[in-house]
């Protein structure tokens, strides 16, 4: 039988929720591991003599009768129960028209907690929130982290395990899929899936050739500053003329699906968000590099600053990129005690040249909260040059990263 690796991270974050009257919502992209943790999460509250478990997954056939909310309220009350403790945990709650009406309408029944899953960002900001605003609770599921990717494979902390999960990324069905030519594959179906059911589908997009250039131009060009107009421009130099209004749609579109993130410029100096250009990345790095095919010798840089910027708002920072007046520091991450810290990623530092571009942007900032840069250069072990420490990637992907790291702390070249 398959060991059952427990994403208890998760798990811990739902049950501090559990009997507060709110709908907890278990969001991400498609295939990350949300219908896996709610069977978890079910198999944990079994435990509970006194649980009333209702369990609705809307990809097995016996559920799938319940197309309409109507139909949903029936089948809940028809199970619902006076005297136990009820768990109503719904699997792809998107699936069933008006859902929404009856997670408001159960969620203030007595001894009961709501669990959902979708797997569309529109489903909480245009659906879900405007019936039960501020009476639920997202939790956010990503892919897997370094360190979960080794447990999941069972792998040892190394560089050649490193090595597998820039390629291959944190879909938690590898697991069983295996990591070479059959995960790649698994990657596309995933990503066609993705495009064809939450973004296709879903938005009724009819320019399906420029939905598919669009995404593919992003992977290419992941980790460079963007905007709605350079990109137009950039469609109609290659004989497809699109308005930069269907460019930021196309992109929303994207990262309703989960498929993208958006990091937006931050002024260092002036202390503000910039509203014009900014970098995307995906979710998961190995749906970006199954797009672009090949291996990563040619666009490792591109991989590490996505795997970066994935551990960093993983780790609960919210992540901007540092604009300086003759420069950029690729990420400025704030926690929520408003403390800083500036994260300058680089492949290898192995001149004086390089090193005085990575550092020198970092040099150039004035205040005094933490710098750092993250390398993969061989040998290297981490430093402190004159207050600016640096990390080899391996090292600082091991635990979630803090503004001003404990793990760091004190290090001496």
């Amino acid at each position: 039988m398959a060991k059952i690796v427990r994403r208890q991270e998760y798990i811990d974050k739902v049950t501090k929720h559990l009997g507060r009257e709110v709908v907890i919502v278990l969001t991400g992209q498609r295939r990350i591991g949300k219908s896996c943790l709610l069977r978890q999460l079910r198999e944990t509250f079994c435990d509970d003599p006194t649980a009333n478990i209702i369990y609705i997954d809307k990809e097995r056939h016996e559920h799938d009768a319940i197309r309409t909310y109507e139909q949903l309220n029936d089948y809940i009350a028809a199970r619902l129960s006076a005297t136990a403790h009820n768990y109503i945990m719904i699997d792809e709650v998107q699936e069933i028209e008006g859902f929404e009406r009856s997670v408001r309408s159960f969620r203030t029944e007595p001894h009961t907690d709501i669990i959902i899953t979708g797997s569309n960002a529109r489903m909480l900001s245009s659906e879900l929130s405007t019936i039960i605003a501020g009476r639920y609770k997202e939790v956010y599921i990503h892919p897997l982290s370094y360190n979960e990717f080794t447990e999941f494979h069972d792998l040892d902390n190394s560089d050649r395990s490193l090595q597998l999960y820039l390629q291959y990324g944190g879909m938690p069905a590898l697991r069983v899929v295996g990591l070479g030519d059959d995960a790649t594959d698994y990657l596309r179906d995933i990503y066609n899936t993705i495009l064809l059911k939450d973004v296709i589908l879903r938005n009724k997009i009819r320019n399906i050739a420029f939905l598919e250039n669009l995404t593919t131009f992003i992977a290419d060009n992941s980790g460079k500053l963007f905007s709605a107009n350079n990109i137009s421009r950039y469609m109609k130099a290659q004989g497809e003329t699109v308005t930069t209004t269907a460019v930021i749609n196309y992109i929303r579109y994207l990262t309703d699906a989960f498929i993208l993130r958006r990091v937006k410029r931050y002024d260092i100096h002036g202390k503000r968000l910039l509203e014009t250009n900014e970098k995307m990345f995906f979710e998961d790095h190995g749906l970006r590099n199954a797009i672009v095919g090949g291996r990563r010798e040619g666009d490792i840089e591109k991989v590490i600053e996505g795997v970066v910027c994935q551990h960093l708002v993983c780790s609960g920072l919210k992540v901007s990129v540092g604009q300086l007046q003759n420069g950029e520091v690729d990420f400025v991450c704030t926690a929520s005690d408003g403390s800083r810290a500036y994260v300058q990623v680089a492949f290898i530092i192995a001149d004086e040249a390089t090193r005085e571009r990575e550092f020198g942007s970092l040099r150039r900032i004035s205040d005094n909260y933490p710098k750092y840069v993250v390398s993969m250069t061989p040998l290297l072990t981490t430093t402190n040059t004159a207050g600016i420490i640096h990390i080899p990637l391996r090292s600082f992907l091991n635990t979630p990263f803090k503004v001003r790291d404990k793990r760091f702390a004190g290090v001496t070249l």
